[in-house]
């Protein structure tokens, strides 16, 4: 789908945001996007509170079913029309998505979501929670409920007192069946704590409780998954799971980490966390160096986990810019934290950070352990596999129940695996690409990246556009199928966007490749770098 598509339930309103899409094993893409009037100019400038203002623009969650021709898009839950399950005794709407949504591989999906409050009694409370379509329905698979009476199965477990509830659920949550597992922030007096969480939606006519996988000050398990070091977690990442199991990575310090890594757990029965990747993992290829930085986007398809990892002290120096669109709160504060003039003491709207010189893309074998390099940086297109974006919530554009962090620069990898195969994003700092490679077969592709015409993609962009951005996410890559977003400029500063699938054949690499964006394609031929 693109641009100019109407949004479901709209009459006039047609998609103009994506965030990055995720797909089922059988083709179903789910996505989240925004849509306003038609001719209506750029997007929205502020951070309302309280869903179905008419003139906002349509944030929602949506689907389509990629592996029947003409399939519609359906909507999942928006800010206009869906109202948020139960619990809710005030009838209230969803008003915002803030993350992107997830699917497993048979199809179930799940998101975060924002409202306003759900339940009242004396006061009321319950602005956030994560919800899923097990069963085939949108149900309640965690929420900020867990203080009330009769709500004790949505209270925080391990070490939290009793009745405690959570506080927000940053990131984005991730199904399996009937499970949904999350990361949950709550707070220990005046301590602010963090942990992984899985809850199943369905069981015990839906009262199930939550069930503790990983919580800040928990020890960090060592090599093998037996304690020893004498390192406790300090912060925890938002989780992927497949099948009965999940992965996380976890930090004793998440800005200066000296323990922890990736680990795999059970969502059933005693989670039993061992240890996948840790600092004391070799770096395949590079002789003795150890990780001693592994990212938080994992990419888990039941067998092999796909990863950021970096090695080595070598740092070099990044140069960003605030955006130029967007939320407008949010783009004040980027400004107001730049660098400044020298000269006049102005924010300039620019700033640096240091990353890692050495840093690679790698997967690990869940059965055996065996951990392998797809590509790192200095091989062909790829200087940088670390890409950053600045958000959060500013002052008093917050989301209620004093929940969400404020706004900061934040930076990700971008990571998909399926089988023996794995895509990535990459940047040599002029050009962005989307690679697709084998671990340790020393061969990987190029399938886009941003000096290719918009045409490839999408035969309904402006004359002339080129690529101006590309996205894809940790499950964007399941049974053959590839979904991605993409947007596009031209030299007239026409603009365009949308989401795009492909099925890629399990031949040996190079790869002729069509991408579809909803029934449009075109073919393309991929470039093979050594």
């Amino acid at each position: 789908m693109n641009n100019g598509y109407l949004v479901p339930g709209g009459t006039t309103e047609t998609y103009f945001s994506y965030n990055q899409p995720s797909i089922s094993s059988d083709g179903l893409v789910v996505f989240r996007a925004r849509a306003r009037n038609v001719g209506s100019e750029g997007g929205e400038e502020g951070g309302e509170e309280g869903g179905g203002g008419g003139g906002e623009p349509f944030r929602g969650i949506y689907s389509r079913d990629m592996s029947t021709p003409g399939a519609p898009i359906v909507l999942i839950a928006d800010n206009k029309s869906t109202e948020v399950p139960d619990p809710n005794n005030t009838g209230a709407g969803f008003n915002e998505f803030p993350s992107f949504p997830r699917i497993d591989g048979d199809g179930t999906i799940a998101f975060r979501g924002q409202s306003r409050p759900v339940w009242e009694t004396d006061t009321k409370t319950g602005t956030s929670g994560v919800y899923t379509t097990a069963g085939g329905s949108l149900v309640t698979g965690a929420s900020q409920l867990g203080a009330l009476s009769g709500f004790e199965y949505f209270s925080v477990p391990g070490s939290a007192a009793p009745g405690t509830k959570f506080d927000q659920f940053p990131g984005s949550p991730t199904p399996s069946g009937s499970l949904v597992a999350f990361k949950g922030n709550w707070t220990e007096g005046t301590t602010g704590r963090t942990g992984i969480y899985v809850r199943d939606a369905l069981a015990d006519g839906g009262t199930s409780p939550v069930r503790m996988i990983a919580e800040s000050g928990m020890a960090i398990p060592d090599e093998g998954g037996t304690v020893g070091s004498g390192a406790v977690f300090g912060s925890t990442a938002p989780p992927s799971a497949w099948g009965s199991k999940l992965v996380f990575t976890g930090l004793d310090n998440e800005e200066a980490p000296t323990a922890g890594g990736i680990y795999i757990a059970n969502m059933s029965g005693e989670p039993d966390v061992k240890t996948l990747v840790n600092f004391a993992t070799k770096v395949p290829g590079e002789g003795p160096q150890t990780f001693n930085k592994v990212g938080e986007a994992l990419s888990f398809n039941g067998h092999k986990v796909g990863f950021w990892g970096a090695w080595g002290d070598e740092m070099k120096t990044v140069n960003l810019t605030c955006p130029d669109e967007g939320n407008a709160a949010v783009r004040k504060a980027c400004l107001d934290s730049s660098d400044k003039d020298p000269v006049t003491g102005e924010p300039t709207g620019k700033t640096t950070r240091e990353v890692p010189v050495h840093q690679g893309i790698f997967t690990v074998d869940t059965k055996t352990g065996k951990v392998e390099m797809v590509a790192q940086t200095g091989d062909p297109g790829i200087d940088d596999l670390v890409f950053w974006n600045f958000s959060g919530a500013p002052p008093g554009v917050g989301e209620g129940d004093g929940d969400q962090e404020p706004p900061r620069w934040r930076s990700t990898s971008f990571v998909a695996v399926d089988g023996d195969r794995t895509v990535f994003k990459a940047t040599d700092y002029t050009v962005d690409s989307l690679m697709l490679g084998r671990a340790a077969k020393g061969i990987f592709e190029t399938l886009l990246d941003t000096t290719m015409l918009a045409s490839i993609l999408d035969l309904d962009a402006p004359l002339g556009a080129l690529i101006a951005s590309l996205g894809i996410e940790r499950d964007g890559f399941r049974g053959g199928r590839i979904t991605i977003n993409a947007s596009f400029l031209n030299a007239a500063n026409e603009s365009w966007a949308g989401i795009y699938t492909t099925s890629v054949a399990p031949v040996p690499l190079p790869l002729s490749l069509p991408l579809l964006a909803g029934s449009l394609g075109t073919l393309l031929f991929v470039r093979r770098r050594r």
